[in-house]
């Protein structure tokens, strides 16, 4: 049995789908009461250990993903203490190309799943392609598209090559202790980005520059924690400095074929965008 946190979520959904797809039982964690095909959900929540208890009760592997705000390091330290005490095996902790930040919240997030004593992977992508879905209503409506980041360009991913990556390594021991810099077959800007998206919709995108500055105050307004907040400013600084600007081999090396690029991840998600 393999526990998947944030089984409705990017990732999560894949991992959950491929899992199935190769026959093995899944189990879902929400906070929630939800239905997912084929899938044994336990309603629990990091902050009540009782429940974790009960999601991780005969479990082998977890998919571990927690949300990025400094107090919910905490989430990351009370699963892995509910899996050592029920057995599990492994963990494979989703973090993101910033994990080798110090001090950033991807960084000691990972840290409790490598102090665990379990078998261990960290999987840290760059930007998902699927990022690209939250600009569709602008797009839709000719609204211009806030460039955040400048010229800063990133090894985009397609999340079906995460979720790839990461059933590998919760269905096998060959990954623990491994930690995976996961990146797209080409760096790409913002700009390159909505250029493909140019060609795959047909249609005209306006984009205009907008201030760091500015997309914190705008996330803030949707909600986000500020300490969420501050994490993604500080990562699209980072990026648009041109640290992210990085390409490796892991996908390739871990799944035998290329990463797929963001011409195909658009190809297949254009109705999206329609």
């Amino acid at each position: 049995m393999i526990l998947v946190t944030g089984a409705t979520g990017t990732t999560g959904s894949e991992v959950v789908k491929q899992l199935l797809d190769t026959g093995e039982k899944v189990r879902a964690m929400s906070r929630r009461d939800t239905a997912i095909h084929g899938v044994e959900v336990v309603k629990a929540d990091f902050d009540d250990p009782e429940s974790l208890g009960r999601a991780v009760d005969g479990v082998t592997a977890v998919y571990l993903v927690t949300a990025p705000a400094k107090p919910i390091v905490d989430h990351d330290v009370a699963l892995v203490e509910a899996a050592k005490t029920a057995g599990v095996q492994r963990i494979v902790k989703l973090s993101a190309i910033s994990g080798d930040e110090p001090g950033s919240w991807h960084l000691r997030s990972e840290q409790p799943t490598r102090d665990s004593g379990l078998g261990w992977t960290i999987l840290r992508p760059g930007t998902f392609a699927s990022n690209m879905m939250r600009y569709a209503p602008m797009i839709k409506a000719g609204v211009p598209l806030q460039n955040w980041t400048k010229g800063g360009a990133v090894g985009v991913i397609d999340p079906r090559d995460i979720a790839a990556v990461a059933v590998r390594a919760l269905t096998t021991d060959e990954h623990s202790g491994r930690e995976y810099v996961l990146t797209g077959p080409e760096l790409m800007t913002f700009i390159q980005q909505v250029a493909v998206l140019e060609l795959v919709l047909g249609t005209r995108i306006a984009t205009e520059e907008t201030s760091i500055d500015a997309a914190r105050e705008a996330m803030l307004n949707h909600g986000m924690h500020p300490d969420s907040a501050d994490e993604a400013v500080a990562g699209m600084t980072r990026l648009a400095e041109g640290k992210y600007a990085v390409l490796t081999e892991h996908v390739a090396q871990i799944l035998g074929r290329a990463p797929i690029g963001f011409t195909t991840w658009a190809n297949d998600h254009r109705a999206a965008f329609r």
